[in-house]
């Protein structure tokens, strides 16, 4: 039997920016600081910190566990953006564990409830939002399975081989799968992982993540907000794509809308400059948040969970569409500008030809 923590994390987006000062007169909340062992610098810290908020318990019916009442709380930062995490202390067996995971592959079963619980909470803060948006699909939820030291496992620097005892086990719990996977699929899923002591273990996939260590909050809170820092990227680059995709139409003005050119390009002129600098100041805001530097350990594993959800492919998709609307923006920009010249030069020729005719029937 194993004993441990089951740790799920929902991160979701409620806007485009939160006033922290306005939100704690609001709602009472308390200044979230970074959980430190004695090796943390204390310059590491969130900038500015984010505010939490203790949550109603949530009730969540688990695979070998039945009705059980995780202890949940908010935290929200000034990016607008919101991280649920729950806890479940439990008993179970590898087998027993391994189909409590398989059952979590489905977010369906727990995103639903975190959402129940955190929209009473929303509606409180609404009024320190810009832009309030409440969006039930859009949400990125991340499971940690915490183990006691002790837990008999390959020693990592045999944690791939799949002939290893407990490497497919490992492998089930981070993928989420209860089924067989193939001697691939185990060294891909273990891949990336790292140890403090001889007694402890990181693992990390996209999905999930397995973690033998004790006292492991300023861990658990690194992982946390790199799956929050993954949904403001995915956030970020879908608004550019969207908003990009309506302004390609803004390049090739039909007949029909030149004419009135000086009511319709207007806005979108405004629109297409206040979306390069909310995107650039919300891609530096994210990215600012925590700085790691000065531990090394939480600095790796946040490297780790970086390169599990590919944030480095997401950063470079971000600055490739900001640089497309750059481009877009001068085109149209250039675009408005030759379409005025050319409608000054053809009200100077009106004005010409109307001046020729006025003089010649003055003569006459």
């Amino acid at each position: 039997m194993l004993a441990g923590t089951l740790h799920v994390m929902v991160a979701f987006d409620w806007g485009d920016e939160i006033d922290l000062s306005r939100v704690r007169q609001l709602a009472p909340a308390r200044v979230r600081s970074l959980s430190r062992r004695a090796r943390t610098p204390s310059s590491i810290a969130f900038q500015p910190a984010p505010l939490q908020f203790p949550l109603d318990p949530v009730t969540l019916d688990l695979p070998h566990l039945g009705l059980v009442n995780a202890a949940a709380g908010a935290t929200i930062f000034d990016f607008a953006a919101v991280s649920v995490a729950m806890k479940v202390e439990f008993t179970l067996s590898e087998t027993q564990l391994r189909e409590l995971a398989g059952w979590l592959g489905e977010p369906g079963h727990i995103v639903g409830r975190v959402q129940a619980a955190l929209r009473p909470l929303f509606e409180q803060l609404k009024p320190a939002l810009k832009d309030p948006v409440w969006n039930p699909h859009f949400f990125e939820e991340y499971v940690v399975f915490e183990l006691l030291p002790g837990t008999v496992l390959p020693a990592p620097e045999k944690l791939r081989d799949p002939a290893q005892p407990y490497s497919a086990w490992l492998a089930g719990l981070v993928r989420l799968e209860n089924g067989p996977l193939s001697d691939q699929e185990i060294a891909e899923a273990l891949k990336l992982h790292l140890s403090y002591r001889p007694d402890d273990l990181f693992v990390a996939d996209w999905h999930a993540a397995v973690l033998i260590d004790r006292d492991c909050l300023e861990t658990l809170e690194v992982v946390e907000f790199a799956n929050l820092q993954l949904l403001e990227f995915r956030h970020i680059d879908t608004r550019l794509d969207a908003s990009l995709a309506e302004a390609y139409r803004l390049v090739h003005p039909t007949i029909q809308h030149w004419l009135p050119f000086w009511r319709t390009y207007t806005r979108p002129l405004r629109w297409l400059g206040e979306l390069k600098v909310e995107a650039n100041g919300l891609f530096e805001r994210t990215g600012n948040a925590l700085k790691l530097v000065g531990d090394t350990y939480l600095a790796r594993v946040y490297r780790l969970m970086a390169s599990r959800f590919a944030l480095d492919t997401w950063q470079r998709s971000i600055e490739r569409s900001l640089h497309v609307s750059e481009e877009v923006y001068r085109v149209v920009s250039d675009q408005a500008a030759t379409l005025r010249a050319e409608l000054l030069e053809i009200l100077i020729v009106v004005l010409i030809l109307l001046e020729l005719v006025i003089a010649f029937f003055w003569r006459h």
